[in-house]
Order: C-alpha cells, then sequence, then structure tokens
C-alpha cells in the first residue's frame, strides 16, 4: 500500500502565505490525478485543488489566484503554494492521490493543520 505524507503546515496571519508538500512513502506506477482537499470544523470536506497526469489544474473557486498546485511527476509528489491566506482557508489540509497503476488505488493522507488568523 501506499502512506501519503503531507507537510508544510502551520499558524499564520491572514495575508500570508504556506507551502504544502505531500510525499509517498513508496514508488507509484501510473498515477494519475493528485490533489489537495480541506476540511474545516463543522463542514464537510471539499476539493482545493488537483492536478492532473497531463498537467490540468482544477481549483475551488475561492482559492483561485490565490493558490497553485504542482506536482514533480518524477518523485510523484504534489505541492500547494497558498498566498494571501484568509481565516476562512482555516482547516486540516488532506492529500489524496490516484494510481490507475500500481499499486492501483485512491491514496490518502492523514492531513495537516492549517490556521490562518485574522
Amino acid at each position: 500500500q501506499v502512506q501519503l505524507v503531507e507537510s508544510g503546515g502551520g499558524l499564520v496571519q491572514a495575508g500570508g502565505s504556506l507551502r504544502l508538500s505531500c510525499a509517498a512513502s513508496r514508488t507509484m506506477f501510473g498515477v494519475s490525478t493528485m490533489g489537495w482537499y480541506r476540511q474545516a470544523p463543522g463542514k464537510q470536506r471539499e476539493l482545493v485543488a488537483t492536478v492532473t497526469s497531463g498537467g490540468s489544474t482544477n481549483y475551488l473557486d475561492s482559492v483561485k489566484g490565490r493558490f497553485t498546485i504542482s506536482r514533480d511527476k518524477a518523485k510523484n509528489t504534489v505541492d500547494l503554494q497558498m498566498n494571501s491566506l484568509k481565516p476562512e482557508d482555516t482547516g486540516v489540509y488532506v492529500c489524496n492521490v490516484e494510481v490507475g497503476g500500481f499499486p492501483i488505488g485512491r491514496y490518502w493522507g492523514q492531513g495537516t493543520q492549517v490556521a490562518v488568523s485574522s
């Protein structure tokens, strides 16, 4: 199986920046979509950003222009650069990877906490 490990969360003031990183515990083949989700207290998990194997990206409307997702296909890592952070960006950010090759499956990280103070 695959374990995903996130890093880079923390506490930041509104307007600040954070960079989240996600790395897999083993080599994966045929990785399709990689992405980040978040869950705020009392709310459902929501998609923040995804990037396909072809480099196409998709963002939650509220983060467009502020967040940038990127992936390293050779290392199978995915990062999320978050700028101009707002208090409503607070939540647990979770990495997600879909593998169509080996080991096939959809994998989730444990999450990293992001807290933005006003």
